[in-house]
């Protein structure tokens, strides 16, 4: 019966309910919006320095506050509704439907509870890079992008190709993307790393299996302040844009190329008819690449993928197309039998995993 239904759904609801539950008391969300309510309530609040960093947390703050108590009370409430219409299969129904609408929402503010990372509610810039092997890995590269602007599709995100270099007969060489939303960073950090794909090759006459790597790179889009460059520290090369920019992109020298002598990091920009606009988002690519340069070696970490190599033994996960299909995360052992709706951008499952492995882990 429904009502039975509903009973289970909702125990097996709790586990999660008092996880944010927890989370909640134990955060100083509620502290903090109490105190920066009353420090926007004050008269002289608008000549503060820092006035919109502050409205810009006590919103998310705000949000987040709406959405823990309306997910609290619905809980509450949904046992006494149940009850009062037990015999009404319509309404039941109705509850039914209220209680996996909840359930949705409770896993998202699971996660965002997980996401209290410094730099995690943060825009980002993801890169994508192919490793060896042609054709077949650059295709793979391809069918990782799809897979991001399908996720960020699903999220609701802001996102723009910042770069786009097309492989030669399949697929790309690398592109940038500039990722923007409420927790973009938090969420995407966990898919930094290299990636693998084991299928039968489309570009292969024999139909023999390949193995194809790429590499994924998210670094937090930084606030100008954050970091200085020395204009004698930078080589800028322009160049005429290539790939899916539409016609005006190879009419001029639009694109942007910037290396930063003293790490020889290199960034790039084409996806502007402006090439000020392009060399602005480049600098901004540089900015946040050097900024988390200096948080790696500050933690003696290697987290780049740049600094990774993209070969056996160090993906973070495997795409397995044939003989067998299935997906696995390598850190946390998740593993999906349904690839394609993966690479089709569900990948909050592996995201929401990797992030409680690493909060166990802290």
């Amino acid at each position: 019966m429904l009502i039975d239904l509903i009973k289970e759904e909702l125990k097996n609801l709790h586990p999660d309910l008092q996880a944010i539950h927890a989370c909640w008391e134990q955060s100083n969300y509620q502290t903090d919006f109490e105190e920066l309510t009353a420090a926007t309530s004050k008269e002289d609040f608008w000549q503060h320095p820092k006035q919109a960093a502050i409205l810009k947390k006590l919103q998310m703050l705000r949000t987040l506050r709406e959405q823990y108590l309306q997910i609290t009370q619905s809980m509450e409430e949904y046992p006494e509704l149940a009850e009062l219409f037990v015999n009404d299969e319509h309404e039941l129904a109705n509850i039914h439907a209220a209680i996996k609408k909840t359930r949705a929402e409770i896993l998202k503010l699971k996660i965002t509870f997980l996401l209290s990372g410094e730099d995690d509610n943060k825009n980002c810039f993801l890169s994508i890079n192919s490793g060896a092997g042609g054709t077949e890995s650059q295709d793979w590269a391809a069918m990782l992008l799809r897979m991001y602007l399908r996720f960020c599709e699903r999220s609701s995100f802001k996102m723009q190709i910042l770069d786009y270099q097309a492989g030669e007969e399949a697929g790309i060489k690398s592109a940038t993307l500039l990722i923007q939303g409420t927790n973009v960073y938090g969420l995407l950090k966990n898919e930094d790393g290299v990636h693998r794909l084991v299928r039968i090759s489309p570009f292969d006459a024999n139909k023999r299996r390949h193995t194809s790597f790429a590499a994924i790179a998210v670094t937090p889009e930084v606030e100008s302040a954050e970091i200085e460059i020395d204009p004698n520290d930078l080589r800028i090369d322009t160049y005429r844009a290539s790939g899916a920019g539409g016609q005006h992109v190879n009419k001029t020298e639009s694109a942007i190329r910037i290396t930063h002598l003293p790490t020889n990091i290199v960034v790039q920009c084409q996806n502007e008819r402006s090439q000020v606009q392009n060399k602005e988002n480049a600098l901004k690519m540089l900015k946040a690449k050097l900024v988390q340069k200096q948080k790696d070696e500050e933690k003696r970490k290697q987290e780049s993928v740049e600094r990774k190599s993209i070969e056996w033994g160090s993906q973070i996960r495997s795409y397995v197309l044939q003989p067998y299909k299935m997906v696995k995360d390598h850190r946390t052992e998740l593993e999906s039998p349904q690839p394609e709706n993966v690479l089709d951008g569900d990948i909050l499952p592996f995201i929401e995993a990797n992030l409680i492995r690493a909060q166990g882990a802290s």
